[in-house]
């Protein structure tokens, strides 16, 4: 071994050791804690984002629906229903919108298909337990005509978190649909 002088030397009475690298057990709980009390912070706003993302999601959904059945009323010249449906090929007749919606050729008038072929989309919603999509109460459906006009009273259908109006789809008589944000505080 060469010569060193004792200033150098490590390990020596002299120089002790450097310390050992960690950290120390009341290091870790108040880090611990720390992270604890900003995740019990931020855990409301996360929920309340995400139920806004879901609703958004529906929202865009139904919007694209009310959309590709416009143009396919106007692109196909016959008037095109979009109704809220059980699943099974055949409109509701109450307000809920929550299960699924169903758009198809309605050449004679009568708003139901009359066939399997008159079917042009049966959307399934997405099936979120806190989510709920409602219609007002006085038009339970949208008929386009094929100059792409959906006469009669404005239609607004709500898509509710938790029992709260999260977004909102309103379609008025000359067949425009645009969605609005909600506050989350009007009951659905």
């Amino acid at each position: 071994m060469a010569w060193m002088p004792s200033s150098s030397r490590r390990g020596s009475p002299a120089h002790p050791a450097a310390p050992a690298q960690g950290f120390t057990l009341v290091e870790l709980s108040v880090t611990l804690s720390v992270l604890a009390l900003m995740v019990a912070i931020s855990l409301p706003s996360m929920r309340e984002f995400r139920s806004r993302q879901q609703a958004k999601a529906v929202t865009n959904l139904l919007m694209s629906h009310l959309a590709s059945a416009r143009m396919t009323a106007i692109s196909h010249n016959v008037p095109v229903v979009v109704c809220p449906s059980d699943g099974g090929g055949t409109c509701r007749q109450d307000t809920d919108w929550g299960g699924h919606w169903l758009s198809f050729r309605d050449p004679d008038g009568n708003r139901d298909p009359d066939d399997g072929n008159d079917i042009y989309r049966n959307e399934t919603v997405p099936d979120t337990p806190s989510i709920r999509v409602v219609s007002t109460e006085g038009r339970r459906h949208v008929r386009y005509q094929p100059t792409g006009m959906s006469y009669g009273a404005n239609l607004t259908i709500r898509i509710c978190y938790n029992g709260r109006v999260a977004n909102s789809v309103i379609l008025n008589n000359t067949g425009r649909a645009r969605a609005m944000r909600g506050n989350l505080t009007t009951p659905c």
